[in-house]
């Protein structure tokens, strides 16, 4: 029996030393990190609203966006392109005639209006021009603007202005009555000769335009639109062949 006990623990002795040892839990591998923990929140950094160029948002206008002012000059020449143009004494065809100009004579410019296309020429007695008829050297809008405030119709000795009556707006229309004046026989410039010249800056567009018109009623119908940053305005003028009578101011009603 002490043999075979002696063999047995013999047997148990060598399976022991031959098997090998079980891992325990803290000396077993580390697990491989599962994928979510190898992946890096993307920084602030890189996010797309900060990749823009800060040309985009902070680069300011450049100066040469500004509005350029035009360099004004005392005077322009200028050549006449029609035949037989008359030179007014105010900027419009209505007006009393001064004299007539031949084609091709050269003139000097030293003022314009502001608001249509009429110049006044230097002489002994400056007179209107409407600048589509002549060739003017240079740019006609670097000229003064000298109508109305330098530059005075020749008043009429023998007639009193009208008087403004009224001034009514229905919606862009403005209808604009004064009491009337009777011209004397002989005292008009030629058969055709308007007695009243009614001078207008009225809204169209956004701009002042200078409208003078001419009309042997003592009525006058016109539009004026909302829009501009100056307020319109306007004045009556009687007009016989010696000169002109007033003017009569037009209170113009606001849009």
């Amino acid at each position: 029996m002490k043999k075979i006990l002696i063999i047995t623990l013999a047997l148990i002795f060598i399976l022991t030393a031959c098997t090998p040892p079980t891992d325990s839990p803290s000396n077993a591998p580390s697990p491989t990190p599962a994928p979510t923990q190898t992946l890096i929140s993307p920084s602030p950094t890189i996010a797309p609203t900060q990749t823009i160029t800060p040309t985009q948002t902070f680069t300011p206008i450049p100066p040469t966006s500004a509005p350029t002012e035009i360099p004004f000059v005392e005077s322009l020449n200028a050549i006449v392109t029609a035949e037989n143009l008359s030179c007014r004494y105010g900027p419009g065809a209505e007006y009393l005639y001064l004299y007539g100009l031949q084609k091709d004579t050269k003139i000097k410019l030293i003022g314009r209006t502001d608001g249509n296309n009429w110049v006044m020429v230097k002489g002994k007695k400056p007179c209107w021009l409407n600048a589509k008829f002549i060739e003017i050297q240079g740019d006609p809008q670097q000229l003064k603007v000298t109508y109305p405030d330098e530059y005075t119709l020749p008043v009429s000795p023998y007639y009193a202005a009208p008087t403004v009556l009224s001034a009514n707006r229905s919606g862009n229309s403005v209808t604009v009555r004064w009491t009337d004046v009777e011209l004397r026989a002989g005292d008009e410039e030629d058969e055709n000769m308007f007695i009243y010249i009614i001078e207008v800056w009225r809204c169209e567009g956004g701009k002042i335009i200078f409208d003078p018109f001419a009309s042997n009623d003592s009525e006058i119908v016109f539009i004026d639109e909302p829009g501009c940053s100056a307020p319109s305005h306007g004045r009556v003028f009687f007009q016989e062949k010696h000169g002109f009578a007033g003017p009569a101011e037009i209170p113009l009603p606001a849009p």
